[in-house]
């Protein structure tokens, strides 16, 4: 091989584009933030605050990590939808100094004045929006609708800082609900785009012969049902109205799941990961619809079904296959990952069902679904850190 043959060293370029810096703080905040809420739940002192600890963990793992892995996916789909140039350079820069604020003054909470913490937490999904909104707006993307789930993002992010303020616990329960709502509704619009496409790729490329089940009807009904569940849980929280639109949401998600023929994908992780990940959004709803109207210990936590199993498989799903065709590499899950993949799945089941189904204390079960969480994404940051820190395998840039 000639000198001039050979492949260029690999660089740092952890801000050659969107999905790079927040890929990364997305895993490392799931890390950080969780480990400090395990440390809280066993004795660990605490700066006092206005609200609830538990809803600390519920703001950050919501506004913190969340909104990392949306921010990166955004920075970098939005590009690919409308033909427009990469976010990079100082631009991004400015986006992950905007989100660092936000959470270290979340750390500090109430050391800091609320005027300050308002400001400094209530501006990155502006940004966010001041950054992608030009591209979908010039080019009349499909994809526009996204911008109001980001205005609605932002909203139930001000209203939990106003209860923090007020002290009013229930307005900080109501905006971190309806903040999972919007995540739920986000992941409906892009799941139901790439969880059939990219199926429907990986089998037909292996030989098979497939098509995804999905008519207008049932789109624009599932679409529809979500959005009535956020506003049942922002207006009618525990009612009848809310049981019955989250059931009815729980059956469309789950008819519109079946449609694409996840149980074909056994053999290759990166694809059905996305389909065990969005299982979670069915089942949450049910149980949800099951603890309000009946009281069964074993659907209490609902929540975390939605918020850590939909929200949290989804982003891992999403975060492990875009990066690596962003990096030039191929679309084949790292073993360690797919061990990531399992552990994710079995925290999410010990955190749901394990203080019903297990002869263990409550916050035992927490500490065993904590751990597996950890060890899941420290495999993920070990495999990824450095293919998103360093360029791309092909010689690409990006």
């Amino acid at each position: 091989m000639n000198r001039t043959d050979r492949p260029e060293p690999a660089t740092w370029v952890p801000f050659a584009y969107g999905f790079r810096p927040f890929f990364l703080l997305a895993g490392l905040y799931a890390l950080l933030s969780l480990a400090a809420w395990l440390w809280v739940l066993h004795g660990g002192a605490w700066p006092p605050a206005t609200l609830p600890l538990q809803y600390w963990h519920g703001h950050e793992m919501i506004f913190g990590f969340i909104a990392a892995a949306i921010a990166g996916f955004l920075l970098t789909a939005v590009p690919s939808w409308t033909g427009s140039r990469g976010f990079a350079g100082a631009p991004l820069v400015i986006l992950v100094l905007l989100w660092l604020t936000g959470r270290i003054l979340f750390w500090l909470g109430p050391a800091v004045p609320a005027w300050m913490l308002a400001v400094g937490e209530l501006s990155f999904v502006p940004a966010l929006v001041l950054a992608i909104a030009p591209s979908l707006l010039r080019a009349k993307n499909r994809n526009r609708i996204l911008l109001v789930v980001l205005a609605l993002f932002w909203a139930a992010d001000a209203v939990f800082i106003l209860g923090m303020i007020r002290g009013d616990a229930m307005m900080g329960r109501t905006a971190l609900l309806a903040a999972t709502d919007v995540v739920l509704i986000l992941v409906t619009i892009i799941g139901g785009r790439i969880v059939p496409a990219f199926t429907g790729n990986a089998l037909r490329s292996g030989g098979a012969q497939v098509s995804m089940r999905s008519t207008p009807a049932i789109e624009r009904l599932v679409l529809a049902s979500m959005l009535a569940v956020l506003l049942c849980d922002v207006l009618l929280p525990g009612s009848g109205a809310t049981i019955i639109v989250s059931a009815l949401a729980a059956l469309l998600q789950f008819w519109r799941l079946v449609g694409w023929h996840g149980w074909r994908t056994a053999r290759q992780p990166i694809v059905w990961v996305l389909h065990l990940a969005y299982l979670w959004l069915p089942l949450g709803l049910s149980l949800k619809a099951l603890s309000l109207a009946s009281g069964f210990e074993w659907a209490a936590f609902w929540q975390h079904a939605l918020g850590a199993g939909a929200a949290g498989m989804m982003i891992v799903a999403v975060m492990t296959r875009a990066a690596l065709g962003h990096t030039g590499r191929p679309l084949r899950a790292h073993p360690a990952v797919v061990i990531a993949y399992g552990l994710l799945a079995l925290a999410v089941t010990v955190r749901v069902f394990g203080p019903a189904a297990l002869p263990l204390p409550y916050a035992s079960v927490v500490l065993v679904a904590g751990v597996l969480w950890l060890a899941a994404f420290a495999l993920y940051l070990v495999v990824y850190t450095p293919m998103l820190l360093r360029s791309r395998a092909d010689g690409k840039p990006g």
